[in-house]
């Protein structure tokens, strides 16, 4: 079984309909990418994994649960952990203080023993501040630790979503534009990083993307929308190379 499967999903707004009948499955371990003009669909897509909007039909598997059945505040506690196109963080709030909010699902002391600060808490805060420290570690995000997230460079933003993302311990990491804004440098940057994450880290990662540079040298497989609906599947360069593919970014004439 697949570790996410999407099935037959449609999701109309009105009389638009924003995803059409789209089925597709990601594998435990891979780098899965979803790509296509603006307005295929690829956000939206997102954004029934994270259970942000509700489908007309259809059905959502992951790790062997029904998301379908899940709140939204739930979906966290599954394994999946995702950032969005705009950097979506705690502007006046350190780097170490946005990390420690992503271990806030693996919390497993009550309300009164966090007032008295009991040995457990004690225990839960140190692990919860190794595993981000690794994480600072990892990114190399060292030299912004303490600083403020309203000071920060958009790219270093960037990085420190990454960052509280994985900080969750996710099964499977879903990166919404990762490359979007970053300089030539940043973005192999995260070329590496997302390399690293599936391959030290074990993280299945599902990434919707413009830059096909960036697909080409980290996916597995790639999944070509249009209109909400699937144009090709396959490889990045089957894709790239597909006809309706080509049609789609460039237009009939091209």
């Amino acid at each position: 079984m697949s570790l996410l499967e999407f099935e037959s999903v449609t999701l109309k707004f009105g009389g638009v309909i924003a995803v059409n009948d789209l089925s597709f499955n990601v594998e435990e371990g891979e780098v899965f990418a979803l790509v296509g003009p603006n307005g295929a669909g690829k956000s939206t897509a997102f954004n029934l994994i994270s259970r942000f909007y509700e489908p007309f039909a259809g059905s959502i598997q992951f790790d062997g649960h029904d998301l379908l059945a899940h709140k939204p505040s739930e979906v966290a506690a599954l394994g999946v952990a995702r950032t969005f196109q705009n950097n979506e963080l705690f502007d006046h709030s350190t780097v170490l203080q946005n990390l420690l909010i992503g271990r806030h699902r693996h919390r497993q002391t009550n309300f009164l023993a966090e007032i008295f600060f009991s040995p457990n808490v004690r225990k839960q805060e140190l692990q919860n501040r190794h595993m981000v420290e690794e994480i600072i570690d990892f990114l190399d995000l060292q030299p912004y630790r303490d600083k403020m997230i309203a000071g920060l460079p958009y790219g270093v933003r960037k990085v420190v979503e990454l960052a509280r993302a994985l900080a969750t311990g996710p099964k499977i990491l879903m990166l919404d534009e990762p490359a979007s804004g970053l300089s030539v440098e940043e973005t192999t940057d995260m070329r590496w990083w997302i390399d690293d994450i599936r391959r030290q880290m074990g993280i299945t990662v599902l990434m919707v993307e413009h830059d096909m540079g960036l697909v080409s040298s980290v996916c597995d497989r790639v999944l070509a929308l249009a209109n909400g609906a699937k144009l090709a599947e396959g490889t990045p360069e089957q894709v790239q190379t597909n006809p309706a593919v080509v049609e789609a970014y460039l237009g009939g004439a091209a």
